[in-house]
């Protein structure tokens, strides 16, 4: 009291104050706290564990990568902005270059030795390998191919997508074009393939020609091949013979016309939009391509194809009964397939130059473009009797040569 006292008769004014009015005066601020709500100790407590508890859901959430569906859902429902919303989306999966694959294979063309190839490569890669289970339409029309394409697209990338079907054009739909890539074999060979796969399959003994043509007669199963050329049956003649271009050409309708608008489309398609097409006699150095090409998908893929493992299993696709046709019915083919044979001519050309590319030397020259029986044919001269039995057998050695193993 007496120290409030001194204070309040310090002041000037204080002498016209009574001492009940400074000491309201005084106690102003006071009142100020005194308005304030007290908080037992236990409720406080309480309040200080649920902050502790938001902190740390928060921290959880954040280094979750967001907050549980369930959340989001719920202010979804509330009508109110999502974590996506606030935040924008997560960052995207770094993908490889190229992360879209069709392989558009021709039948024959060793086609099965690469899928299997490619089931080991998916499992070991993780990429995501689709094999379409259609072998027996390859055009489609303009709903299908859309509907196809849509389908293709919806696949999570990386993906490595086949079926024997002719070449798609993505972009004439607005939709992303994938990277193509494809082998084919010499024309006359991969006819011979098929002649006689379809009527006694191969060594996986699966009577799988019995399924494959059901309706086949005796008379035709065991028809001759000569005969089947030389009698231009249907199975032996054009449009049928004009097989390997389409699967490049395109969907167009006049890609299935054996001319000259259809080889050179299939050729632009080539260039265009094929990362890369080999040939089949070549295989080895097919896969080494694709490797230097496509590591994200081919990378080991020659080990694996020389491993004893895969060709206790590979050999099984070889065609059984197959034999050579004579070299008169031969002659015919090669003049029936003029275009198919322009095409394959054009792509190994452009084979060869690739692994020109990358330094790795080519065993089979391509400045020769005509089949290896008909250079002896047309090099026949009077020798002596010794050398032209020696010729007649190089010409028969060269026949046989036409039937490579898929």
């Amino acid at each position: 009291m007496k120290g409030l006292g001194s204070s309040c008769s310090s002041s000037a004014r204080a002498a016209a104050e009574t001492p009940e009015a400074c000491r309201e005066r005084r106690g102003g601020k006071g009142a100020l706290w005194s308005a304030w709500p007290r908080c037992a100790p236990r409720d406080l407590a309480f309040c200080m564990a649920a902050l502790l508890l938001f902190c740390l859901g928060s921290l959880f959430i954040q280094l979750n990568g967001g907050p549980p569906k369930v959340l989001l859902e719920l202010r979804n429902y509330l009508g109110e902005s999502t974590f996506l919303d606030d935040h924008g989306p997560p960052p995207l999966k770094v993908l490889p270059f190229p992360s879209q694959v069709i392989y558009n294979r021709v039948g024959k063309c060793g086609s099965r030795t690469v899928v299997l190839l490619l089931r080991i490569l998916a499992e070991r890669h993780q990429f995501n390998l689709v094999s379409s289970d259609i072998h027996n339409k390859t055009r489609l029309t303009k709903h299908e191919q859309v509907d196809l394409m849509r389908n293709i697209s919806t696949i999570p990338q990386p993906f490595l997508y086949t079926r024997h079907v002719h070449f798609l054009n993505f972009t004439r739909f607005r939709i992303e074009q994938p990277v193509y890539i494809n082998i084919i074999r010499d024309p006359i060979n991969r006819f011979l393939s098929n002649y006689f796969f379809r009527r006694f399959g191969d060594w996986r003994g699966e009577q799988n020609h019995l399924i494959r043509t059901p309706r086949m007669k005796d008379d035709e199963r065991y028809l001759d091949i000569n005969v089947c050329i030389l009698e231009n049956y249907p199975e032996c003649s054009n449009p049928r013979l004009f097989y390997i271009v389409p699967y490049f050409c395109g969907q167009h309708p006049q890609c299935r016309e054996p001319g000259v608008w259809a080889l050179e489309r299939a050729k632009q398609n080539v260039l265009e939009n094929f990362l890369l097409v080999g040939i089949l006699e070549e295989l080895e150095d097919v896969l080494l391509l694709l490797e230097r090409l496509l590591p994200h998908y081919f990378s080991d893929v020659l080990t694996i194809y020389k491993s004893p493992a895969f060709w206790k299993v590979g050999n099984l696709t070889g065609t059984v009964k197959k034999h050579t046709p004579t070299l008169e019915a031969l002659q015919v083919l090669y003049r029936r397939m003029k275009y198919e044979y322009d095409f394959y001519n054009f792509v190994r050309d452009q084979f060869h130059l690739a692994k020109k590319k990358i330094g790795l030397k080519s065993s089979h020259p391509s400045a020769s473009h005509e089949p290896s029986f008909l250079r002896e044919l047309a090099l026949r001269t009077p020798d002596p009797l010794e050398d032209e039995e020696e010729e007649v057998e190089e010409v028969l050695d060269d026949a046989n040569n036409w039937l490579v193993q898929p």
